[in-house]
């Protein structure tokens, strides 16, 4: 590994095209200018998990086994966070990376991605749960509902490619808690990535020799309408057995686990029509597929979603309300994802003339390839 070039991976998370204006991120326009610069389409359902899997393993959630932040196992009954590396039905680039005998690191704002994606990394840690060591060397990071926290990672970033050249690839995960706060164009908005844009520019810098690999896991709407689907179908004598938001995770305050994609689970087959006949009367609705439909529109695993798959128009999120509420107004300022409506991302590649991409990247899960052409494939 150490005769092949360094590459700097910058997972964006939430990074909307619509924010990545020349004028707030000049830094990664120019660096896109001068090498690779497109708009992609991110993996369906656009939530966190299933993107950075896809990004990480260069593959489909039918390949990689993650379709969303959470999942129902129906032989069971048990639910839970879609966090595990078990989980994982391919190995990341990470991991394939250290059995080829090089170095990968990855740092991130969420402890949740050391725990799906850290396996067999040299150093792998949270910002939001940082070691000593890192603290003591760069202070307490803000915290995970922050600004500020993706430039404590940045900065922890830039100080590694200048005192590690032995990691053959640093991979750079932030969090969206900023564009879930605030619109493109905002104030807030517009200093947060401005600064994070510095940052890589200064990551870029301190390793000149390095490819720097750029993309993000899902785009951020305004949404108007949350539908608790499981109360609104018992409330229309169409009861299920279960029904999620495919957005759902520990992080509330960005979203309140409302996502504009929802499984559900039939308590029989037979209610399949029953169930899709109540679900298309509600207002919001885009699309109900089968399973199978929508594992082959989406290239999604069948065995981890549920027998019909849901999809919001760009108002409208899915997730639990309090008991005998089916739906609810979402104030002006909130914004989510997880739809059709936030699939589009921005991909760039710079310095990567030793690592081409063998055919232009369609989407997110492309971003890597080069790495696995040039590095894993020789």
């Amino acid at each position: 590994m150490s005769t092949r070039q360094r590459a700097i991976v910058a997972m964006i998370d939430g990074l909307d095209p619509a924010y990545a204006a020349p004028e707030v991120m000049p830094n990664l326009n120019r660096l896109g200018a001068l090498g690779t610069a497109a708009v992609v389409e991110a993996v369906a359902p656009t939530v966190t998990n299933a993107n950075n899997a896809g990004i990480s393993c260069a593959a489909w959630p039918s390949e990689h086994g993650i379709t969303g932040n959470y999942y129902y196992d129906p032989a069971t009954g048990d639910e839970d966070y879609m966090e595990d590396s078990e989980l994982l039905l391919r190995p990341t680039l990470m991991t394939r990376v250290a059995d080829a005998g090089g170095k990968a690191a990855l740092l991130t704002a969420k402890k949740k991605t050391v725990s799906l994606l850290g396996t067999k990394t040299t150093l792998g840690f949270a910002a939001e749960e940082p070691p000593a060591e890192f603290t003591d060397r760069y202070g307490r990071p803000p915290g995970i509902y922050s600004a500020g926290i993706n430039h404590w990672l940045w900065t922890v970033a830039v100080d590694l490619l200048r005192t590690r050249p032995d990691i053959d690839l640093l991979y750079v995960h932030t969090t969206d808690f900023p564009m879930h706060a605030w619109a493109p164009g905002d104030q807030e908005s517009n200093e947060h990535l401005t600064r994070l844009d510095a940052l890589i520019g200064e990551a870029v810098d301190a390793a000149p020799d390095a490819a720097l690999f750029a993309t993000a896991d899902h785009g951020m709407n305004a949404k108007k309408l949350v539908h608790d689907l499981n109360q609104a179908l018992a409330d229309r004598g169409a009861p299920v057995r279960r029904a999620l938001s495919a957005e759902k995770d520990k992080y509330v305050r960005h979203h309140r686990t409302f996502g504009g994609t929802a499984w559900v689970w039939l308590r029989r087959p037979q209610d399949e029509g029953r169930v899709t006949d109540a679900i298309n009367g509600l207002p919001g609705i885009e699309r109900v597929l089968t399973r199978s439909d929508a594992a082959a529109a989406f290239h999604l695993h069948p065995d981890r979603i549920g027998d019909l798959v849901v999809l919001g128009d760009p108002d409208t999120v899915f997730g639990d309300l309090e008991p005998g509420r089916e739906s609810e107004d979402l104030p002006a300022a909130y914004r989510s994802h997880g739809s059709l409506h936030e699939v589009q991302v921005p991909l760039v590649a710079h310095n990567n003339e030793s690592l081409p991409y063998l055919t232009p990247p369609r989407n997110n899960k492309d971003l890597l390839t080069p790495l696995l052409n040039g590095w894993l494939d020789s």
